[in-house]
């Protein structure tokens, strides 16, 4: 296959998205796709959803790690594409389909043409939840076949295609979901002395925690802390027994993810106390920062700043999550963002990434393996 005939894999996966650990379809694609490949310098593996691939270099003095993520989003896609997704309720709406089409294609080219060094290539399930990274660590294949550095990408709509945007140091925030129960007392709506009403509680628990990064927060420390859903009650005469909140704690460092965590625990404490309820709260996954290695990330801005056709940005660090930082905590290497040229963003059940990027992707990265 030529790198544009990728594009046809990426269709091929975008219509088949599955949520974190339940990658059946993908995983029996990507083997299926592999096991066609030249066998000479594989060795392939599972764990749960996820595959392992190695590519066993000539002259092999260390070992390379590419991470490509495969799971999609629990969302409805709003694209009129040929190729939408299948799934009811699920789309490839972080760019999954790409990660895991540019994979394939630098695998393809290496499967045929053995590297001098050795190559891992990581598909890896759950990255949107509850998380695949950390737990892929801790298996047995990676405790035993651990690379000397990593590298991934993420696919960015907000830069044209022929981008890289990355940085030294500190790319992605650290994260924490949020969900919070709600139990007070229902009741008639004509008799409230008679009830406990959850709805109020919540409203006021989401107001209050706003006070967290106008008030508690470093501001020279970025933080967000947002709440994007809230349900609660069942008939607009019942008052409510229950409600929930659910959001998103994003910081640029630990010391802040904790504090942060802290103060929304007190204010929970206070609604209990205040509203006479109860509360739950359960922080969810947690994904550590991504923070790149300073020298191996010069070296690979320094490519792409020297390359034709390949233009490079510098670019600030960002609030996104990505449990690639679990990766990065244990081994050196880097992400980088990859321009995608979409008006829709990421997790936008109409993104549309401009397809070119995938063959531009795969000549990049087989070049930039090429270089050791």
């Amino acid at each position: 296959m030529n790198n544009s005939q990728f594009v046809n894999v990426r269709r091929d996966l975008h219509q088949i998205p599955e949520l974190g650990f339940e990658e059946f379809k993908t995983q029996q694609y990507l083997l299926s796709f592999i096991k066609k490949l030249p066998q000479q310098f594989l060795q392939i593996d599972t764990w749960k959803t996820g595959v392992f691939v190695k590519v066993l270099g000539s002259d092999s003095t260390m070992v390379i790690g590419y991470r490509a993520d495969i799971d999609g989003l629990p969302m409805e896609e709003e694209t009129n594409l040929a190729f939408k997704s299948q799934h009811k309720g699920k789309m490839h709406g972080c760019g999954h389909d790409f990660h895991m089409s540019i994979a394939l294609g630098v695998l393809s080219h290496f499967a045929a043409n053995q590297p001098k060094q050795t190559l891992l290539f990581i598909f890896q399930p759950a990255e949107e939840g509850p998380g695949g990274a950390k737990p892929m660590l801790e298996s047995e294949y990676l405790k035993n076949n651990r690379p000397n550095m990593m590298m991934g990408l993420h696919i960015a709509p907000e830069y044209p295609v022929g981008t890289v945007a990355t940085r030294k140091g500190l790319l992605f925030a650290n994260t924490s979901e949020l969900f919070i129960d709600f139990l007070g007392k229902g009741g008639h709506a004509a008799f409230p002395h008679t009830a406990n009403d959850m709805v109020v509680a919540a409203s006021y628990f989401v107001t209050q925690i706003q006070s967290i990064v106008a008030r508690n927060a470093d501001p020279l420390d970025s933080a967000v802390v947002t709440i994007g859903k809230i349900t609660g009650g069942s008939k607009q005469n019942i008052i409510a027994e229950r409600a929930r909140v659910e959001g998103t704690i994003r910081t640029l460092s630990m010391d802040s993810m904790e504090k942060i965590k802290k103060r929304v625990s007190a204010i929970a404490n206070g609604i209990e106390i205040g509203f006479e309820c109860s509360l739950s709260i359960d922080f969810g996954a947690n994904y550590c920062q991504v923070y790149n290695d300073e020298k191996i990330t010069k070296n690979f801005m320094d490519f792409v700043q020297n390359r034709d056709n390949s233009q490079l940005v510098e670019c600030r660090e960002a609030m996104t999550g990505e449990d690639f930082g679990y990766f990065l905590a244990e081994i050196p290497g880097f992400m980088f963002w990859l321009g995608v040229d979409s008006t829709s963003g990421l997790h936008s059940g109409s993104l549309n990434p401009n397809e070119e990027a995938i063959p531009f992707a795969i000549e990049l990265i087989i070049d930039y393996v090429k270089t050791f």
